[in-house]
């Protein structure tokens, strides 16, 4: 059975048993071996895998490998970082976030109140300017006029005047109340 850590549910064990006519399977793999009389002795690449003992080292490689013994696939190294400095980073990212975040949530809710306050102050603003403009229109209508006017003792002209300047051109202006 492999040791991957794939998904083997459902499978035959004879799917996971090394392939005899294939000298390697897979990128991790190692040649593969046969056991002779004397030792362990691994087979060429392109040589298929036989039970005919090998005669001499010399034909199967060099002479050390014989004295190895059987090659199999290492572990990888494990890796081992200290977890304290890593525990404390991720720690205080996610402070640092949360108390962001508060802080956010506050300046938020402290410029809502005074943005509602602005407001509140600029729709009396509003209603002030309404009501002056309304009063000017009142005073400048020229029913206001002459009731101002009559109350201050003046009365409608009749005729109007005319000037003659040295130039030659005629200004109008209101004659005396009778």
């Amino acid at each position: 059975m492999p040791r991957s850590g794939g998904r083997t549910t459902g499978r035959n064990a004879e799917e996971f048993e090394p392939r005899q006519n294939h000298p390697t399977d897979g990128a991790t793999a190692l040649q593969p071996e046969h056991e002779t009389d004397h030792a362990t002795v691994p087979v060429r690449a392109g040589q298929r895998h036989s039970n005919e003992p090998a005669t001499t080292p010399a034909s199967t490689g060099t002479g050390s490998d014989s004295a190895r013994g059987r090659l199999r696939a290492a572990p990888p190294a494990p890796v081992s970082a200290p977890r304290a400095p890593f525990v404390a980073l991720v720690l205080v990212l996610v402070l640092s976030g949360v108390v962001g975040i508060l802080v956010l949530n506050t300046r938020i809710a402290e410029n809502a109140f005074k943005l509602d306050a602005l407001k509140t102050k600029q729709a009396g603003l509003d209603r002030d300017e309404e009501r002056l403009r309304s009063d000017l229109a009142n005073k400048e209508s020229p029913v206001t006029l002459a009731s101002r006017a009559k109350f201050y003792g003046l009365v409608p002209s009749r005729t109007p005047a005319f000037l003659v300047l040295p130039d030659g051109t005629k200004l109008e202006m209101p004659g005396p109340a009778k």
